[in-house]
């Protein structure tokens, strides 16, 4: 095998693994987040963001940033935090809906907002859809008292 076709599979390799590294990163990450926030629903075709997003305490109290980016408008997140929040328990206390939505839940002395904001490219701006950056704020007075595992 020469030099060059030798480059080209390693190049290739190293792409393609890649691409299964970030898919696996984003099933497991996704697990363990529904798992310690089980209360609090993801769109199912959202990716997460890995560097913001960042989680602390344990049990009950937890609090902390997850950063996601989601193919569906801004209009269509809002719909589905509308929809998917309350049978799990939260209430609404404060709402923004302008370019950018801000929504603020409450549940058990546990706060979480999502500020969903327009994500726009030049594949957005053919198509005359926008996809969204989705940021969830979760808030818990218990989060800096002792931690019980």
């Amino acid at each position: 095998m020469n030099k060059s076709a030798f480059i080209s599979l390693s190049i290739i390799f190293i792409i393609s693994s890649c691409a299964i590294v970030t898919d696996e990163y984003q099933i497991n990450k996704k697990k363990l987040i529904s798992f310690l926030l089980e209360d609090i629903p993801m769109p199912e075709n959202s990716e997460i963001i890995k560097d913001p997003t960042m989680l602390l305490g344990t049990g009950n109290a937890i609090s902390g940033r997850i950063k996601l980016s989601s193919p569906d408008s801004p209009a269509e997140n809002l719909i589905f935090y509308e929809s998917e929040l309350p049978p799990q328990g939260w209430i609404l206390k404060s709402s923004r809906v302008g370019e950018t939505i801000t929504l603020v839940y409450l549940k058990n002395q546990r706060y979480v907002t999502f500020e969903i904001t327009p994500k726009t490219n030049f594949m957005s701006f053919m198509k005359g859809d926008y996809a969204s950056d989705i940021e969830i704020s979760i808030v818990n007075p218990d989060s800096s008292a002792p931690q019980i595992p």
